[in-house]
């Protein structure tokens, strides 16, 4: 497996889609009676990029987006926040970028994302030529990247390239039902997949989708680690996280704050968390670091811009009472 003192170099290379995000303006607006709208980055993996620069690391993007003013857009604001956009391609024809129309509200909460023809699924074996994996840290990737072909096959590519440089390879469940031709298809390429990793994270319901009974996804969770993965975090929404290692494991609580809408929280926990390690933070601490920026994201407007720096965390933990116990 890949060898996780690399992070310390805190150079990332992720693969996975950047989109547009909408949100109804002023905040808590419907989106049906809305006039108005906020634009912002988008899309898991750039997202976790946008999490890693502002704590400070760097962050190189592969994807492809499509030919037009959305997916330009998308090229500009990983510009904006400094992400490597290197191996990011232009896909023409009909392809057309993510778009995510997502209510900053709890209540009656709506998020609709369209993914028909999605630039993104078209990445290429090619699209890695030229990727020189002993420069990075280690490769995250989303599990969206391998809903459908060809991305799935450049991702599986990059994943076995990476493994033979030695990186570790950390992997964001991120399942959407709405890409995948099959559950059952899903659930089998994700056991794969995560056989390959070395940090694997989802929530409860990802971990007993993957396991085909819902009661059995912290089975399947330790499953992974006894059969060789360093770190997984077994999230549970409220009820905070189960953290697995071949050391052990143990249980920690989130932050309560006063949310303005339920979405960015994973990409956020991420970012927070594989930098936390990357610096040098303990396991522990890190898991709560990362919550900590899950607690900040859901309570701020947006996803990208709504990621914390690691001077906003820091006063963040300085000021909040602590997480919950569990």
């Amino acid at each position: 497996m890949g060898d996780l003192s690399r992070l310390s170099g805190n150079s990332f290379l992720i693969i996975g889609r950047a989109g547009m995000d909408l949100y109804p303006d002023p905040p808590g607006t419907k989106t049906e009676e809305a006039t108005t709208f906020f634009s912002c980055l988008g899309g898991s993996s750039a997202n976790i990029g946008v999490a890693l620069t502002k704590h400070g690391g760097k962050a190189a993007l592969v994807t492809r987006v499509s030919d037009d003013s959305i997916g330009r857009f998308a090229i500009n604001q990983l510009d904006h926040y400094g992400i490597d956009r290197t191996h990011v391609k232009f896909e023409g024809g009909e392809a057309r970028n993510s778009l995510a129309i997502v209510e900053t509200r709890i209540e009656d909460h709506q998020s609709v994302i369209y993914r028909n023809g999605a630039a993104d699924f078209m990445m290429q074996i090619e699209d890695f030529v030229g990727v020189t994996y002993a420069d990075y840290s280690a490769l995250i990737t989303t599990g969206t990247v391998f809903a459908a072909e060809p991305s799935r096959g450049a991702a599986l590519h990059a994943l076995s390239h990476a493994k033979k440089a030695g990186l570790p390879i950390i992997f964001d469940v991120d399942y959407r039902p709405y890409s995948w031709a099959s559950a059952q298809d899903a659930a089998d390429t994700y056991s794969h997949v995560a056989s390959m990793c070395d940090v694997i994270i989802g929530n409860d319901v990802e971990f007993g989708f993957m396991a085909g009974d819902y009661d059995q996804g912290l089975d399947k969770a330790r499953s992974l680690v006894a059969d060789g993965a360093d770190i997984v975090v077994y999230k549970m929404g409220e009820k905070g996280a189960i953290t697995i290692t071949p050391e052990g494991e143990f249980r920690t609580g989130i932050y309560p704050v006063e949310a303005l809408k339920p979405t960015g929280a994973g990409d956020s926990f991420m970012g927070g968390f594989i930098s936390s390690l990357a610096n040098g933070h303990a396991i522990r601490d890190a898991v709560l670091r990362g919550s900590a920026c899950a607690s900040m994201v859901v309570s701020r407007v947006g996803c990208a811009p709504a990621m914390p720096t690691t001077d906003e965390l820091e006063d963040f933990l300085a000021n909040h009472s602590g997480p919950i116990e569990i």
